[in-house]
C-alpha cells in the first residue's frame, strides 16, 4: 500500500481522488494513529483526548486506487454541545464521505459503542475498526469480531494501528463500503410512545434527507435540535416550518404518553445505552481484574494530596534531567559553532568582503543563530522526549484532573492544565493547543495567561541566575528545586490572572466538561524520540531561528551605529535606566528584554554585550565569569529576583505573539496578551525593589 498525503483542514478542498472516507470515533481511541498509518502522514498523536480539533485530510493509494481520508474531530455523541462535536456531526451527516471508518478502543469498547450506535442510526455506509487489540489481549479481554459484526450489521476488523496490524484489512473493508456495499441502519428500540411519534413523522421526512436515516431525522425533529435542523435545511434546501403541524402532532402524542422534552432525551439516551450493553455482552469477554492496575494507579495519581506530590516530583525529575543533561552538549555545540563562525568569517574576509558585511553576517546574524541553537537544542532534545513519554503513557490528563478544581475556582477550564504543561516546552505550541478548550471565553483566558509558564527559551536565564545567586554549593539539585519554586510562582500567577480576567473583561460561568482518563500505556520509546525530535524540537528550533536571524542583524546595527560618540544601543540603555532602576534592575536589563522579543534565549547575550560595550553578542566561558560581570555592574540579590520575576511576567516572544494573532484573529487581544503580563511584571518588580530597599 503506497501512501501520499497533504495536511490541511478538513474543510479545505480535497485532493483529486475517487472516493472519500471519514475516520470517526471517541477521543483517544487511536483514530489519528489509524489515519497516519493509512496516509503516511505524521499528524501528532498522543495519549490524551482532543488531539484532532481542526481535522486533517490525506490521500491513500490502495490497490491501485486513490482515496481521500478525513480525520474527523473526536466526539462522544452526535448530539452536538461543542464546536468539535458540531464539526464531527455535520461531516458524518452532511459531509462528502462515501464511507466511514469508526475507530473504537478494544480495551474500553462499551464506552465507545454508544457513539457507534448513534452513527449507525444515521448512516449505513461504515466499517468498524477495533483498535488496540494487542493491549486488550494483554489484559485478557477477548473481542468476538464476528459476533460484533453480526450485532451491528457492519464489517468489523481488529487492528493494532501503532504496529500496522490490521490496517490494510480496514482499508479493504472501507473501500468496499465506499463503492456501494451498504449495511442496514441501526434501529434502536425506544419506548412505545417514542416509536409512535417517530412513525407519525416518517412518511413526511423519508424523502427529505437521502444520505441520512429518516428515523434519525425524525428523532432530531422531535427533540428540537435547532442547530441540526438549520444545518439540514441549508444542506438539503427544505424548510422545517412546512413540517411544523406534523411535528406538533407527534410531540402531542409524546406528551399524552407522559413524555416531555427531558423525558424524551432520557429515553433516547437510555435506548442507545441499553443496546450498547447488549452488543457488548454478546461480543466481549473480559476478566474482572482487567482494569485493576489502572484503578490502583489512579488512586495514587489522582489523589488530592499524593497526586499533586507525584506531579511535582515528576516535574522536578524532568527539569533536573534537562538541566544536568544539557550542560555538556550545549557547551560543545557552542564551541563547534563558534569555531565554524570564525572560520567562515576569516574566509569571507580573505575573499575581500567588506568588514561591515562580515560584521553584520557573522557577528550579528550568525552569532545570534549559533547562540539560539546551542542554548535551545540540547535542552529541547531532552525535555520534549521526556514530556512526550508522559503524554504517551496517559499521565497528562491526570494533571488536568488534579488541577481542574483550582482552575474552576479561578473561572478557567480544567483543560488549561494540559496547555499550561505544553508551555514548558514552547508557549507558541501551547497557544495552538488551547484549541482543545471548547468555550471561546475560557480558550481566550488560557491563551492570555499561558505566558506566565516559563518556556524552554527562558530556562537558560532562570537557571543561570538561580545557580549564581541562590543555589550556593547545592549544585544542580538545589537549582532544580529553586526552579520548581519559580515555576510554581508562575502557575500561581496563571491562577491569579485567570481569576482576574474571569471576573472583569472575560466574565462568565466556568463550563463543565468531560475529561476522559485514558488507559495507561507503555510508551513506544523509539517512536517517541523520533516524533518529538521532528514534530517538536526541530519545528520549534526552526521557528526560533527564523525570528532570531533578523534580530541578530538589528542588534548588530544598533550596537555598531554611532551617534554622538556613543552607539544607539548605549543611548537606548540610558533612556531606559530610570524605569529599570525603579523596577529593581537597570536600563541594560530592560533593553535586553526588549531586544530579546524574537527569542528569549538571546536575553543574556544581549545583556553581556551591553555591559561589556561589545559590538556583538558575548558568551562567557563560565558562570563564575558571568557572575563577576554582573556584580561589577551593580547586580545584587534583589536585581536577580526582579530579573527572574520579569522573565516570568513580561510580553511573549515574537513567535508566540504571531501565534496568538493567528489563533484569535484579533490585533486587540494580541496587544492585550503583551501588555497584561508586562504590567503585572512591572508592578511586581517595583514592589520587590521597594521592599528590598527598605529591608537591605
Amino acid at each position: 500500500m503506497k501512501t501520499h498525503a497533504q495536511n490541511h483542514a478538513a474543510s479545505s478542498n480535497a485532493p483529486s481522488a475517487g472516493y472519500t472516507i471519514g475516520l470517526g470515533g471517541n477521543p483517544n481511541v487511536g483514530k489519528s494513529t489509524v489515519f497516519n498509518a493509512l496516509t503516511g502522514m505524521h499528524q501528532h498523536t498522543g495519549n490524551w483526548p482532543g488531539k484532532t480539533v481542526a481535522g486533517a485530510r490525506g490521500t491513500c493509494k490502495h490497490r491501485g486506487e486513490t482515496y481521500t481520508l478525513v480525520d474527523i474531530p473526536g466526539t462522544y455523541s452526535l448530539v452536538a454541545n461543542s464546536p468539535e462535536e458540531e464539526v464531527a456531526r455535520d461531516y458524518i451527516c452532511f459531509g462528502d464521505a462515501d464511507a466511514l471508518i469508526l475507530v473504537v478502543d478494544a480495551t474500553c469498547l462499551l464506552r465507545n459503542l454508544g457513539f457507534v450506535i448513534q452513527v449507525l442510526e444515521a448512516v449505513n455506509s461504515a466499517v468498524l475498526c477495533v483498535n488496540l487489540m494487542d493491549e486488550a489481549a494483554k489484559k485478557g479481554i477477548r473481542v468476538d469480531l464476528a459476533a460484533l459484526s453480526k450485532a451491528l450489521g457492519i464489517p468489523v476488523i481488529g487492528a493494532a494501528a501503532r504496529s500496522g496490524q490490521g490496517v490494510k484489512e480496514v482499508m479493504d473493508a472501507a473501500a468496499r463500503a465506499a463503492k456501494g456495499e451498504k449495511g442496514p441502519y441501526c434501529n434502536v428500540p425506544y419506548p412505545s410512545a417514542v416509536e409512535a411519534a417517530i412513525s407519525e413523522l416518517l412518511p413526511h421526512v423519508s424523502a427529505l434527507c437521502p444520505r441520512v436515516s429518516s428515523r434519525f431525522v425524525a428523532l432530531r425533529l422531535l427533540e428540537g435540535d435547532q442547530a441540526f435542523i438549520e444545518r439540514m435545511e441549508q444542506h438539503y434546501g427544505f424548510s422545517a416550518a412546512a413540517l411544523a403541524a406534523h411535528i406538533e402532532r407527534a410531540r402531542d402524542a409524546l406528551v399524552a404518553g407522559g413524555m416531555g422534552p427531558e423525558q424524551l432525551q432520557d429515553a433516547v439516551t437510555a435506548g442507545v445505552s441499553k443496546l450498547a450493553h447488549r452488543v457488548f455482552a454478546a461480543a466481549v469477554t473480559e476478566p474482572g481484574h482487567c482494569h485493576q492496575r489502572d484503578r490502583r494507579l489512579d488512586a495514587l495519581l489522582t489523589h488530592p494530596v499524593y497526586g499533586v506530590g507525584v506531579m511535582l516530583l515528576l516535574l522536578f525529575c524532568i527539569f533536573y534531567l534537562t538541566m544536568e543533561g544539557a550542560n555538556y552538549p550545549s557547551a560543545w555545540l557552542s564551541r563547534v559553532l563558534s569555531s565554524l563562525g570564525s572560520t567562515l568569517s576569516g574566509m569571507a574576509a580573505s575573499w575581500g568582503a567588506p568588514s561591515w558585511l562580515c560584521g553584520l553576517l557573522f557577528d550579528g546574524i550568525y552569532r545570534t543563530l549559533s547562540w539560539v541553537v546551542s542554548v535551545m537544542l540540547p535542552p529541547m532534545a531532552i525535555f520534549f522526549p521526556l514530556f512526550t513519554l508522559l503524554e504517551d503513557s496517559g499521565y497528562l490528563p491526570r494533571i488536568a484532573f488534579n488541577l481542574d478544581g483550582v482552575f474552576h475556582r479561578a473561572g478557567a477550564h480544567g483543560k488549561q492544565a494540559l496547555t499550561m504543561a505544553m508551555g514548558f516546552g514552547c508557549n507558541a505550541c501551547a497557544v495552538m493547543g488551547c484549541r482543545i478548550i471548547d468555550s471561546p471565553r475560557e480558550r481566550l483566558i488560557a491563551i492570555l495567561t499561558n505566558n506566565f509558564v516559563p518556556c524552554n527559551g527562558r530556562f537558560p536565564t532562570l537557571i543561570a541566575l538561580i545557580t549564581m545567586f541562590f543555589a550556593g554549593s547545592g549544585g544542580q539539585m538545589a537549582s532544580a528545586l529553586i526552579l520548581i519554586g519559580v515555576i510554581l510562582f508562575g502557575i500561581l500567577m496563571t491562577f491569579a490572572v485567570s481569576s482576574l480576567l474571569s471576573r472583569t473583561v472575560l466574565k462568565g460561568v466556568p463550563s463543565a466538561f468531560t475529561l476522559e482518563l485514558p488507559p495507561y500505556r507503555r510508551p513506544q520509546v523509539v517512536k517517541v524520540i523520533i516524533r518529538s525530535v521532528f514534530d517538536r524540537t526541530l519545528f520549534v528550533l526552526g521557528r526560533a531561528a527564523a525570528v532570531a536571524a533578523p534580530a541578530g542583524a538589528l542588534i548588530w546595527l544598533l550596537s555598531n551605529t554611532m551617534v554622538g560618540g556613543s552607539s544607539v544601543l548605549g543611548h537606548l540603555t540610558r533612556l531606559l535606566h530610570p524605569l529599570g532602576s525603579l523596577m529593581g534592575m537597570d536600563g541594560t536589563i530592560l533593553l535586553a528584554f526588549l531586544l530579546g522579543l524574537p527569542a528569549g534565549e538571546i536575553v543574556m547575550p544581549i545583556l553581556l554585550m551591553g555591559y561589556l560595550n561589545a559590538g556583538t553578542l558575548v558568551e562567557l566561558g563560565s558562570l563564575g565569569a558571568l557572575h563577576g560581570v554582573l556584580t561589577a555592574n551593580g547586580w545584587t540579590v534583589i536585581t536577580a529576583i526582579c530579573t527572574m520575576v520579569f522573565s516570568l511576567c513580561h510580553f511573549p516572544c515574537g513567535t508566540t505573539l504571531w501565534t496568538i494573532y493567528r489563533e484569535t484573529g484579533s490585533a486587540k487581544w494580541t496587544l492585550f496578551s503583551a501588555i497584561l503580563p508586562t504590567l503585572m511584571g512591572m508592578v511586581l518588580c517595583m514592589t520587590i525593589a521597594f521592599v528590598g530597599r527598605l529591608l537591605l
